[in-house]
């Protein structure tokens, strides 16, 4: 009896962070959306400046909330691909960049403690296919 009172007060409290995380990754979207309307305030008026700070000052609390929930966001950019972390949406040949490193990252993941809410939407170095190699070398020694 103790042991199954105990796994239903586990089984609970996983349902509840579930619930938690589920409406936390619906909010994300909007919060990305204000990110990013935020940062071409520097090319605006003062008057929407000064709006902008009101809406900073939301996003921050926002922000908070999520810290509260040990919801957090990772950074991708010059980090090697990880599916468990990144969502590859598009590759680029370039040898600018060691092959599966990720070189541009379109939406910010998120983690609940170690588990991935959020897979980062990112752009990942391919290495430039022999074909396109061989043009390059041959239109370079003509």
């Amino acid at each position: 009896m103790e042991n199954a009172r105990k796994r239903m007060q586990k089984e609970k409290h996983q349902m509840t962070l579930f619930g938690i995380e589920k409406v936390i990754l619906e909010l994300l979207t909007p919060l990305d959306n204000l990110e990013n309307a935020l940062a071409f305030v520097q090319e605006t008026s003062s008057e929407v400046k000064m709006w902008a700070k009101g809406f900073e000052m939301i996003l921050t609390q926002f922000k908070e909330v999520l810290q509260n929930h040990n919801i957090t966001a990772f950074e991708s950019e010059g980090k090697p691909f990880d599916p468990h972390l990144h969502e590859a949406v598009e590759t680029e040949e370039t040898d600018q960049y060691p092959e599966g490193i990720v070189i541009k990252e379109f939406t910010r993941g998120y983690k609940a403690g170690e588990r991935t809410i959020r897979a980062a939407r990112v752009k990942v170095a391919k290495m430039p296919s022999a074909k396109e190699n061989y043009i390059k070398e041959e239109g370079a020694s003509l």
